[in-house]
């Protein structure tokens, strides 16, 4: 009892196969009998992946000591995947946040990424996407390649940690639908333009589809909704992270930072505009690292001095790309804030929004830093990106306890209510909604307007959905279901609400009210 082999197996799921036969040799009274069983047992155990992330839209270019610009496969993005296909590692690479035509056509140079004669891919494409059109869009642009997708991982727009990237308004449930309904659809029709490919590369091509996996991750708090998720919408896998942030086993965060996580509540877990990417960046309130920034900006000196650079990509003022975190940047802006004789309250807005942006790329290592005595000993402000399901989550835990919630063997929850996460996500979408439309709402073009017009009706065909789908949700009690319902009643009324008091934006008509 207590041996590494032990834990490996209480962690399992109860229902798995493996799980049983050691629950079975547990109880087996024949020494020869259990010898065998626990040989059989040992020769099961397959380590895990190593599987590496590359997130696209992170690829700077690098520059010479003479500062001459580097050819582009020394960029971050390609030198990143270059060390991962020459490799030893047979595993997966991930790529997220969106496409990379310049990185994935790099892909096609490291034979790594092909199947061999057999089918057996030695180091598989996973795609991180956020909806089904995405999914073929870059599905095709690697099956034009020769280049098989082994996963297709659908991440929340919004209802994740880190950054988050919102969709046009589809919602996590029609998304899944759509997969579902279309899933082989997608394989046969990307089998179809893969062969094509190898063909014309001179190799052969298969008979059948490899294997293509649709997994689905963003806010899944409990067994019921995993449960759900895999066999209504017939998922390969779930995915779950935020929660690890507490499993000291599992996550390289600093005491101080997992103290605060395990305190956090709804409210001090928030999408923020710190990431100097522009995209929104799911935040701890008043984590050490946006202290210290808040501190700089009271003393006169906002902004970073940009220790890594990793996320440059401003030109205003530099022939080379700067970061908006920088305190390069952030200076030459409010000078430039400053000559514009502005009235002071549009001043310190502007303002605000420059000095927000936080060094994240360094920021976000620094509680890896701090547990390992890492570093030349000074001072280290972490950030942390939490998903909003955090804050139902408040036990500093260990693993078999983590895991044993996510198979339903125990409830980790805190008294906090805690809304379906298809419910927490519709509530996030409908304030992601009014703020973006509140921004240019006094100034709209044309676009703007058909763009947001299209996001709300794709709230609105996502709301229909749910009204079907919660009643089936057998799994849940009767009361909850009928509180999901109320729920959604509520969101769709102050949809309803917002656009009725801007229908001049909206171009529209007076929507209907919900039927009593």
């Amino acid at each position: 009892m207590g041996t590494e082999i032990t834990k490996y197996f209480t962690l399992l799921p109860d229902d798995s196969p493996l799980k049983k036969l050691y629950e079975k040799m547990l109880c087996t009274i024949d020494p020869a009998e259990k010898k065998n069983m626990q040989e059989t047992l040992r020769n099961s155990i397959r380590p895990g992946d190593i599987n590496v992330n590359i997130m696209t839209k992170l690829d700077r270019t690098n520059y010479s000591p003479d500062r001459k610009e580097l050819p582009s496969e020394y960029s971050d993005a390609l030198a990143a995947l270059r060390g991962y296909a020459k490799s030893s590692l047979a595993s997966a690479i991930i790529f997220s946040a969106g496409i990379n035509r310049r990185l994935y056509s790099y892909v096609e140079e490291f034979k790594d990424f092909y199947a061999d004669a057999t089918g057996s891919i030695k180091k598989k494409i996973i795609l991180k996407v956020s909806d089904y059109r995405s999914s073929i869009i870059q599905g095709k642009f690697f099956a034009k390649k020769g280049l098989w997708i082994s996963e297709y991982r659908i991440e929340s727009g919004l209802n994740c940690g880190g950054h988050a990237f919102a969709t046009d308004g589809y919602l996590m449930g029609p998304i899944l639908e759509e997969f579902r309904i279309k899933r082989q659809e997608l394989i046969e029709s990307l089998h179809t333009i893969y062969n094509e490919a190898l063909k014309l590369k001179n190799k052969l091509p298969f008979a059948k589809p490899h294997e293509m996996k649709i997994t689905a991750q963003g806010g899944i708090g409990t067994i019921k909704e995993d449960r759900f998720l895999q066999d209504h919408y017939q998922l390969d896998g779930t995915g779950w992270a935020t929660p690890f942030l507490l499993v000291p086993e599992v996550t390289n965060v600093d005491e101080g930072t997992r103290q605060q996580l395990a305190a956090a509540e709804e409210k001090d877990l928030y999408l923020s505009e710190v990431s100097p990417l522009g995209v929104p960046f799911n935040n701890l309130r008043m984590s050490y690292s946006d202290v210290a920034r808040d501190d700089r900006v009271q003393k006169g000196r906002p902004g970073s001095a940009c220790p890594k650079g990793y996320l440059v990509s401003n030109t205003e003022f530099t022939p080379q790309p700067i970061c908006t975190a920088s305190r390069q940047y952030q200076k030459l802006k409010i000078e430039e804030l400053e000559r514009l004789s502005l009235h002071p309250t549009e001043y310190q807005r502007r303002f605000n929004k420059v000095v927000q942006k936080s060094c994240i790329c360094n920021d976000l290592a620094e509680g890896a830093m701090i547990s390992y005595h890492l570093g030349n000993g000074a001072l280290r402000f972490t950030a942390v990106c939490p998903g909003p399901n955090l804050a139902y989550f408040s036990k500093i835990s260990t693993l078999q306890e983590m895991v044993d919630h996510i198979y339903g063997r125990t409830n980790l929850l805190n008294a906090t209510y805690r809304p379906h996460m298809f419910i927490k996500e519709l509530k996030m979408y409908v304030e992601y909604f009014m703020r973006e439309v509140q921004k240019v709402l006094k100034q709209p073009n044309e676009k703007q307007k058909q763009y947001f017009g299209e996001f709300k009706k794709n709230l609105l065909e996502g709301i229909e959905y749910y009204r079907t789908l919660f009643p089936n949700l057998a799994d849940e009690s009767l009361e909850f279901r009928q509180k999901m319902l109320s729920e959604l009643d509520e969101f769709k009324v102050k949809l309803d609400d917002y656009v009725n008091q801007n229908l001049e934006f909206f171009s529209g008509a007076r929507l209907a009210p919900v039927p009593a």
